[in-house]
């Protein structure tokens, strides 16, 4: 995928399921933009638009034992 290229069309679907499915087993938004060459915003747009239930910031926000 070049860099910067407009992706649309079935192409777009593709990307989008492969994103979702990658980000959904644990892989962040900036790792994924990261291995796609594209920008966070774009992975977070793409993502949303698959309806992927995005995470919250910070990580696991479940109380530590012993805190």
């Amino acid at each position: 995928m070049d860099k910067g290229r407009k992706v649309t069309g079935v192409a777009r679907d593709k990307l989008a399921a492969e994103l979702k499915k990658a980000y959904e087993s644990g892989a962040s938004i900036r790792t994924l933009a990261e291995g796609t060459g594209r920008s966070y915003g774009f992975v977070h747009h793409i993502l949303t638009e698959a309806g992927t239930v995005l995470r919250g910031r910070g990580g696991d926000t479940r109380s530590q034992p012993g805190a």
